[in-house]
C-alpha cells in the first residue's frame, strides 16, 4: 500500500497498470543501470581489461539494489547515478574497483531509458492490438446496423454504427503501425563518454578497436546505437516516441469525445458500462454519467501536451548537451507512457461493456431520416425528366415544414408530404417514392468498406499480433524486463 501520508502522483496508484508502473519505478531504473555495468564489464572482460574473477563479483551483485543506502548517500554528493554506482562498487570487494570505466553517466542513464522505452512500447502496442480485436468484433457485428449520420452535430445522411466504428479502427491501426515503426526505430547512446566521441575507451582498448567495442556491446543489448551521439543520445528521438503515444491519445480521444455525446439522453444510441453499484452524482441520484469517457478526455488531453515538452528538450539540447532536460524527463517520460496505458486499459473497459441501444437509433433514423432521404428523391425525379432546380425548391418547402413540426414533438411528416405531392407523382409513382423515403437503405457502400476495413485489421494483426518474440536476445530480455 503505497504511503499516503505524502504527495503521491496519481499514476503511482490511480492510472496505469502495475505493469508499466514497475517498468518506470526507481527499482526497476538502478537495476537497468547494473546491468549495462555488468555488460559493459562483460565486454571489458573480453578485450582483456577486467578479469573472470572481477566479473564473476560484479555479475554476483547485479541485483543487490539498495535504494535507502543510495539516496542517502545521494543526499550527500547530489548525483543519483553516482550514488549508485558507489554502493554498487561497495558491494562487489572484488569487482567494483573497474565499474564504469571509461564511461559517463549519460553511457548508462541513456541508454536505460531506451531499454525502458522498447518495454514499455511493448506493453502498449499488445493492449492497442487487444483494443483493435475489440473494435473489429463491433464493426462485424453492426457493418449493417443504420444509424443516422452527424456532421457539424446536426442529423444528416444515414450510415451504419459499424462503418463509424471502422472509422475509429482506421485511426488505431494507423497508431498501432506507427508505434510499431518507432520502436523498431529506437537507437541507444552507445558507449562514447562525456562528449560522445568515446576518447576514454579509446584509450582503454585502443581507437582502432572501438568499433568491435561497441558492435559487441550493441549485440549484447539487442539495441542498435546511433552512429553520431553527444553526451546523450538525440532527443528529437523522445519527441518522435511521445509524438506517437499523443497521437494514439488523439485517437482515444475522438472516441471517448464521440461517446459521451452519443450517451446524451436526447440521442441515447450508445453508453458506457453503468455497474449495479456506480454511484453517478453525490447530489443527483438518477444520473449516469460518461465517466470513462470523461477521464479519457481528461487524460489524453494531458498527454497532447508532452510533445511540446519534448520538442523544447530537443531544440534547447545545446552544443553537446546541457541538464534542463534531466528533471522533466523524470516525469515526462513515465507520465507519458503510464497516460497512454491507462487511456487503453479505459478504452479496453469502454468497449467490453458497451451499450448499443439500438431502439434508439431506430427512433432517430425515424426522426431524422426522412430528411435526408430527400436526397435519393431528388436524383430519382431528376432521372425521371424533372428540373433539378425546381424539384430541389419544393422539396426544401416541404422539409422545413416538416422540420418545424419535430421541433414541436410531433411525428415526423415528411414521407407522407413528399409521397403525396402530385408534381412527383407525374415522374415517379407513390409507391416508389415511398420506397425511395425509406432511409435505412440509404448508406452507400458504407457496410462494405466497414467489412473491408475489419478483414484488413484481422490480417494485420494475424501477421503481427503483438507479443514479446523469441527471437530478442537473451540480453535483451534480460535488460528490459523488469
Amino acid at each position: 500500500m503505497p504511503d499516503f501520508e505524502t504527495y503521491l502522483s496519481p499514476f503511482t496508484w490511480r492510472y496505469g497498470s502495475p505493469a508499466m508502473r514497475r517498468l518506470w519505478s526507481e527499482h526497476h531504473n538502478r537495476l537497468l543501470w547494473r546491468r549495462l555495468w555488468v555488460t559493459l564489464a562483460q565486454v571489458q572482460s573480453e578485450f582483456g581489461h577486467v578479469s573472470a574473477a572481477q566479473l564473476q563479483d560484479i555479475r554476483a551483485h547485479a541485483e543487490d539494489i539498495d535504494l535507502q543506502q543510495s539516496f542517502a548517500l545521494e543526499s550527500q554528493i547530489h548525483h543519483d547515478l553516482m550514488a549508485e554506482l558507489k554502493v554498487f562498487a561497495g558491494q562487489c570487494t572484488v569487482g567494483g574497483g573497474v565499474l564504469h570505466l571509461g564511461a559517463t553517466s549519460m553511457d548508462i542513464k541513456d541508454n536505460a531509458d531506451v531499454l525502458r522505452m522498447r518495454a514499455s512500447l511493448d506493453l502498449i502496442l499488445e493492449k492497442l492490438a487487444a483494443l483493435l480485436e475489440k473494435t473489429r468484433a463491433q464493426i462485424i457485428q453492426h457493418a449493417r446496423t443504420p444509424i443516422i449520420a452527424f456532421t457539424h452535430l446536426q442529423p444528416a445522411e444515414p450510415s451504419t454504427l459499424g462503418y463509424r466504428f471502422s472509422q475509429y479502427a482506421q485511426d488505431l491501426l494507423d497508431d498501432y503501425g506507427n508505434l510499431l515503426r518507432v520502436k523498431a526505430g529506437l537507437r541507444g547512446k552507445g558507449f562514447r563518454g562525456a562528449v560522445g566521441t568515446a576518447a576514454a575507451f579509446g584509450d582503454l582498448l585502443g581507437v582502432e578497436h572501438l568499433p568491435q567495442f561497441e558492435a559487441r556491446l550493441s549485440d549484447l543489448m539487442d539495441l542498435p546505437f546511433y552512429p553520431v551521439s553527444s553526451q546523450t543520445y538525440p532527443r528529437k528521438q523522445d519527441y518522435a516516441v511521445i509524438s506517437a503515444l499523443a497521437g494514439l491519445g488523439a485517437s482515444l480521444y475522438k472516441i471517448a469525445f464521440d461517446l459521451r455525446i452519443l450517451q446524451s439522453p436526447p440521442i441515447g444510441e450508445l453508453a458506457e458500462p453503468f455497474s449495479s453499484q456506480q454511484v453517478g452524482s453525490s447530489a443527483m441520484p438518477f444520473k449516469r454519467n460518461p465517466i470513462l469517457a470523461e477521464k479519457t478526455n481528461s487524460l489524453a488531453r494531458s498527454l497532447a501536451q508532452l510533445p511540446r515538452l519534448a520538442w523544447d528538450n530537443a531544440a534547447h539540447s545545446l552544443l553537446e548537451r546541457t541538464l534542463d532536460d534531466s528533471a522533466n524527463r523524470r516525469t515526462m517520460l513515465p507520465e507519458a507512457f503510464l497516460g497512454a496505458d491507462e487511456l487503453l486499459q479505459t478504452a479496453a473497459r469502454i468497449f467490453d461493456g458497451l451499450n448499443v441501444d439500438e431502439a434508439a437509433m431506430q427512433r432517430n433514423l425515424a426522426v431524422y431520416g426522412p430528411f435526408a432521404a430527400t436526397e435519393r428523391v431528388l436524383v430519382a425525379l431528376v432521372k425521371a425528366g424533372a428540373d433539378r432546380q425546381v424539384v430541389h425548391a419544393q422539396l426544401r418547402e416541404l422539409a422545413l415544414a416538416a422540420w418545424e413540426s419535430t421541433r414541436q414533438g410531433h411525428a415526423n411528416p415528411l414521407v407522407e408530404s413528399v409521397c403525396t405531392q402530385p408534381e412527383f407523382a407525374a415522374y415517379v409513382p407513390p409507391e416508389e417514392l415511398r420506397t425511395l423515403m425509406g432511409a435505412q437503405a440509404h448508406t452507400g457502400d458504407a457496410a462494405q468498406r466497414a467489412s473491408a476495413l475489419a478483414e484488413e485489421i484481422g490480417v494485420v494483426l494475424g501477421r503481427t499480433t503483438y507479443q514479446k518474440q523469441e527471437t530478442h536476445g537473451q540480453c535483451r530480455r534480460s535488460l528490459g524486463a523488469p
